[in-house]
């Protein structure tokens, strides 16, 4: 009787068994044909499932800018550029109320801190001293223009500088001096092209603390008037002086005047043969550098 009931029940039930691979198969056809699509709608979903999360943040980083922030590192690495418009702190460096502004391709003085002493500027494209660049900086004591473009300064630029000491304007493109501080030390016009029309009578005059007078490499006809007394060292190579008189140095009604102060004067490259003019020299304790024969 068993015998039996287990040949029907493989009778009946195997069949059934074997004819069930096709929908699975067919199942598995679905998923490989559809695979695209699928993967593309899940990511669709957990797209909107971020966005949703980042509203809820409350946050407005769109899940594009996030994506980005987490892209390839080389963005960060764009090697910065020169951006004038930055506060002066910034685009140039400032210690100790000294401010270095060189070489970074400024065309105008910047904004400069209250209480600055010391100004280093050189190398750069300033073309024009304003009376309004210093109005408020009375505490400067050295300012340097150093290889510049400067063609114009104002009247007045440096009138309220009283505690400033040395100035340079070295290597710019003046045609005349401005009116200088009264407590200069040194002053450096050399390599411009300052003609003796450009300096008037008396801007040396009263600066009585001058030592170092730097005007080579110009376009003098003569030596300045009215040196100061405190003068040491006086450079006028490479200019067109043609003449120098007996009062240019010396004082031609008192013989016995003496410039003690007076160290070094130079005059070489200048058109003029001083074996000519021995007694503007007489007041000298050495003779200046130039052509005499």
């Amino acid at each position: 009787m068993k015998t039996l009931q287990t040949t029907f029940f493989l009778f009946v039930f195997v069949p059934l068994a074997n004819s069930a691979p096709p929908i699975q198969q067919e199942s598995l056809q679905f998923y490989e044909y559809d695979t695209d699509v699928t993967m593309g709608s899940l990511i669709q979903q957990d797209y909107e499932m971020q966005s949703k999360d980042i509203r809820k943040d409350g946050t407005n980083v769109s899940l594009d800018t996030s994506l980005r922030l987490q892209g390839d590192d080389s963005e960060r690495n764009v090697p910065p550029t020169k951006d004038t418009n930055l506060p002066t702190c910034l685009l140039c460096v400032c210690l100790s109320g000294s401010v270095y502004c060189e070489e970074i391709d400024i065309e105008a003085v910047p904004p400069l801190p209250k209480e600055t002493a010391y100004l280093y500027a050189r190398f750069n494209k300033i073309k024009r001293i304003a009376v309004a660049d210093f109005a408020d900086i009375t505490t400067l004591r050295r300012i340097d223009f150093s290889g510049n473009r400067i063609e114009e300064i104002e009247d007045g630029a440096f009138s309220k500088l009283l505690l400033l000491e040395e100035l340079s304007l070295a290597e710019n493109r003046l045609l005349k001096l401005p009116v200088l501080p009264p407590k200069l030390t040194t002053f450096n016009a050399n390599q411009n092209r300052i003609k003796s029309r450009g300096i008037k009578a008396n801007a040396f005059k009263k600066l009585t603390n001058l030592a170092y007078l730097y005007l080579g490499h110009n376009a003098l006809e003569s030596v300045p008037l009215n040196l100061p007394e405190s003068l040491r060292i006086l450079h006028l190579q490479y200019n067109n002086i043609t003449t120098i008189t007996d009062d240019t140095f010396c004082k031609s009604n008192n013989t016995r005047y003496i410039r003690t102060s007076m160290d070094e004067i130079r005059m070489e490259g200048n058109p003029i043969l001083l074996a000519k003019h021995v007694n503007a020299f007489s007041c000298l304790r050495t003779l200046p550098v130039g052509t005499y024969y």
